[in-house]
């Protein structure tokens, strides 16, 4: 495996063995490699992770998975065997993070569970993303992100009041539960680095939702109040909101700051808002915010989107439009914050993903190249096992790897 610089990486010299599949776990891992672990991922053999057929395919190979799998060695292994289990037991040995995101009671059913391999390697963090988490009466009940962004409470406030309730465009919930993997990871490794012992590291895909809900639950626990969907708008902050342009489509306005909005207001002509002591603070002005949108709308749609932007730039109002993909790829903000970089597949074709965060100043982390091919790492990482050429091609005529 080859890294594009010599410098020194945060996590040089950490093993990672990758038993998750599709997005939280192998989201997890992604960010872990990028940084300099060694990313073992097991696949099954023959048709490796789903991922590698999900969304748009070129060659064979979903673009998806040239994001997903960077800076990872791929070994394919059944699990479901008894010779597939046992070489996870010697790979357990060698590794500092064990990360998968099987249902609960899988591993251990496959006599790899986390009784059985801290007994192997006392040192092992194990991180185990899972709908539910591995305890709790909705343990057993299978779980995409989807539900736990449902469950979480972010489903229910996404879209209109009396609208059925739309998803957020990717898997939030998949990578939020990614970033407390992550998370969790790092602060076992703190504390290994003190006693010497590893643990467990439980997450949640609606747990990993619902930490984000903000003021969700004090707010019903204290009121009764059930927050509701509010399409554009963010309740209770005032101005902040999309609003229709002159050409029909739509800038973001975020006037909520308290000098923040006695700017805009000096920009659309509305002196009287700005200076109405009843506006003067987010409070007063959430119990107005139709009179304030309506005030602010009805002065975009007298201008362009372009021009809009322009204006309240130069006045220091935070405003921008949604962006595509068109419009991230060629954003000279993003090119310039290295975001916008380009891998070589493969096939050798390039292919510009997004960059690496975050960004250390002193260690930064490694884009890498694409996606592995299944199995491409298989007999370099059993050669490091110490398992012979003979032993190798025995297991393969198996179709264990």
């Amino acid at each position: 495996m080859t890294t594009p610089d010599l410098r020194r990486l945060p996590l040089d010299g950490l093993k990672v063995l990758e038993l998750g599949q599709l997005i939280a776990g192998p989201f997890a891992t992604k960010l872990l490699g990028e940084f300099g672990a060694d990313v073992i991922k097991i696949e099954p053999p023959g048709t490796g992770d789903p991922l590698r057929k999900w969304r748009m395919i070129e060659d064979g190979t979903s673009l998806w998975w040239h994001v997903q799998t960077r800076n990872k060695r791929s070994v394919s292994l059944d699990l479901r065997s008894a010779e597939g289990q046992d070489l996870v037991r010697r790979l357990v040995a060698e590794a500092d993070v064990l990360v998968e995101n099987f249902r609960p009671g899988t591993l251990e059913s496959w006599g790899l569970g986390w009784e059985a391999l801290c007994a192997i390697n006392p040192g092992l963090i194990m991180v185990r993303v899972s709908g539910y988490g591995q305890t709790g009466p909705y343990r057993d009940k299978p779980g995409f992100g989807v539900i736990g962004e449902a469950m979480g409470g972010l489903r229910y406030l996404t879209g209109h009041l009396d609208q059925p309730s739309v998803r957020v465009g990717v898997s939030i919930g998949d990578s939020l539960s990614a970033l407390y993997a992550v998370i969790g990871t790092l602060l076992a490794l703190q504390e290994r680095a003190r006693s010497g012992q590893g643990q467990e590291v439980d997450i949640a895909l609606y747990e990993s939702v619902f930490a984000m809900m903000e003021s969700l639950l004090p707010e019903y626990d204290a009121s009764g109040e059930i927050r509701q969907p509010s399409g554009s708008a963010l309740p209770g902050i005032t101005p902040s909101n999309a609003y229709r342009t002159r050409s029909g489509d739509y800038v973001l306005i975020a006037g909520n700051g308290d000098s923040i909005f006695k700017r805009l207001m000096q920009v659309i002509k509305r002196p009287d808002l700005a200076d109405d002591p009843a506006l003067a603070h987010n409070d007063g002005r959430a119990r107005q915010a139709k009179r304030i949108d309506s005030a602010i709308e009805t002065w975009t749609l007298q201008h362009e989107r372009d021009d809009i932007l322009t204006r309240l730039d130069a006045a220091r109002v935070p405003a921008g439009y949604p962006y595509t993909a068109a419009d991230i790829a060629h954003d000279p903000h993003y090119l310039a914050r290295e975001m916008i970089q380009s891998i070589t597949r493969p096939n050798g074709k390039p292919l510009k993903v997004p960059g690496v965060l975050p960004k250390l100043s002193a260690t930064p982390g490694r884009l890498g190249n694409g996606g592995p091919a299944l199995g491409q790492h298989t007999d370099e990482v059993l050669d490091e096992l110490g398992i012979d050429t003979a032993t190798r091609e025995k297991l393969r005529q198996a179709g264990i790897i």
